[in-house]
């Protein structure tokens, strides 16, 4: 008998819904007064006055990307930034940065071709490109490597 599967299950108590409940009435385990009684604890709640929560101790910024990892967007590129670089040479991050077309802090952002003014040369574009600028790319004899 004793290795018989057990076939019912028996539910918690729900809280603060009276005598009936099986968990008292009145106050139902919640103590007598102060915050806990009365509603749920903020998700932030840290529970001391002396130390600043959280959300106190991050820096302040405003606005609707206030809790973005990276707000900043890649920086936007036109083909005429482009003709700096001899025809055949191969345009990326690295190369945009030796050649001072973009600060070495910015490189984290990335870097986007749009399809603006007009480029002469043959290049090898390893950077994302907006279509305009891919069929001018492709036009002028360039490649755009993925």
């Amino acid at each position: 008998m004793n290795n018989l599967p057990k076939i019912k299950t028996k539910s918690g108590k729900r809280l603060g819904r009276g005598y009936g409940s099986g968990k008292g009435g009145h106050t139902s385990s919640r103590g007598t007064k102060g915050q806990k009684s009365r509603r749920k604890m903020g998700i932030l709640f840290e529970g001391v006055k002396v130390k600043k929560s959280l959300l106190r101790r991050l820096p302040l910024s405003r606005g609707k990307g206030k809790f973005k990892a990276n707000p900043k967007k890649p920086l936007l590129l036109s083909l005429d930034d482009l003709n700096q670089f001899k025809s055949g040479s191969l345009v990326n991050i690295n190369s945009l940065i030796d050649s001072g077309v973009i600060k070495a802090s910015e490189a984290s952002y990335g870097a986007k071709v749009v399809g603006r003014g007009k480029i002469e040369n043959k290049l090898k574009v390893a950077l994302p490109v907006t279509k305009s600028a891919a069929a001018k790319i492709k036009d002028a004899g360039g490649t755009i490597e993925v």
